[in-house]
């Protein structure tokens, strides 16, 4: 029940929000899903009624989800042992199998379900439909200091975006629906492959030329030294904060994928607290925000 008393609150919540629905209406938002924000319950409802919203509102939302606890459980389940290399998990044969199992099956399913039950007619894709997402192995290099050499690793079943076919998506779109998207693809052998969904969805975002790329994180957004969130930034100043290692560690592959995407024509790209109830929301439609705003290139 509307509680009289902070009626003008409400008001101006609404009254902030209408120039950026304006704004934004016809737009593409591509939301990468991952971290608490798939974990918690009470936050999976909330982002589930956040892109419905943004479709009712006339936005054009695509997610593309993570996986990586899920994907773990199984494998623990199994008697499997997780290895990971540089940060990515090593992909065999019935790894790979397990990554498609959970990925294009119970999470996204769970995805597109939720979105659907607060009022959204969500679809779910792998990379591998309508030829999506085509894929290549990816080749980790380590040095090596006793041959002096680069020594090539090699991690299985685990690829990089080489072309995305955006035809599905955009028929999808068309038809007022929402897509959601497994990072799997597939090369031109027909083998599948493992994708980092940060990586997935700058890509994405870049070839549907997006408005913005949105990443929910499990932390504030970029910090500086004294641990306050920047926002605001130009790609310059990422670049300067990079080389300065005010950026690292896990941090530097999901800033990389959002400057390659606002280097590539998104207008921006939001690292984003994922953990914030309605952190889309308050980050598209407040003044404020909930994390780290970059903007695109200068000219």
């Amino acid at each position: 029940m509307l509680d009289i008393e902070n009626k003008s609150t409400y008001a101006e919540v609404l009254i902030e929000a209408l120039p950026y629905i304006r704004r934004f209406q016809d737009k593409t938002i591509v939301i990468k899903y991952g971290g608490n924000a798939m974990e918690d319950d009470a936050l999976k409802s909330s982002f589930a009624r956040d892109v419905v919203l943004m479709k009712l509102v006339g936005m054009n939302p695509v997610i593309v989800h993570g996986g990586g606890p899920q994907i773990k459980a199984l494998l623990d389940k199994l008697g499997k042992k997780s290895e990971f290399v540089d940060g990515m998990r090593v992909t065999d044969s019935e790894t790979m199998d397990v990554v498609e199992m959970v990925l294009g099956g119970s999470v996204n399913k769970e995805i597109v379900s939720l979105i659907n039950k607060h009022g959204g007619n969500a679809v779910g894709l792998s990379g591998k439909d309508g030829d999506l997402i085509r894929a290549r192995k990816l080749v980790v290099k380590r040095n090596s200091q006793e041959v002096k050499a680069n020594e090539i690793i090699d991690i299985g079943h685990v690829g990089e975006v080489d072309s995305i076919d955006t035809e599905v998506i955009d028929l999808l779109t068309r038809g007022d629906f929402i897509p959601v998207i497994a990072p799997v693809g597939v090369d031109e052998e027909g083998q599948s492959y493992n994708i980092n969904a940060d990586l997935v969805a700058g890509k994405m975002a870049e070839v549907l030329t997006a408005e913005k790329l949105i990443m929910l994180t499990n932390t504030a957004g970029i910090l500086d030294q004294d641990g306050k969130v920047l926002t605001g930034l130009s790609a310059e100043q990422v670049d300067d904060l990079i080389s300065q290692s005010v950026i690292h560690g896990g941090m530097l592959p999901k800033i990389q994928s959002a400057l390659d995407a606002v280097n590539g024509g998104v207008n921006s790209a939001h690292i984003i607290d994922g953990r914030v109830p309605h952190a889309v929301l308050l980050e598209i439609f407040t003044d404020v925000g909930v994390g780290t705003l970059i903007n695109r290139r200068k000219a």
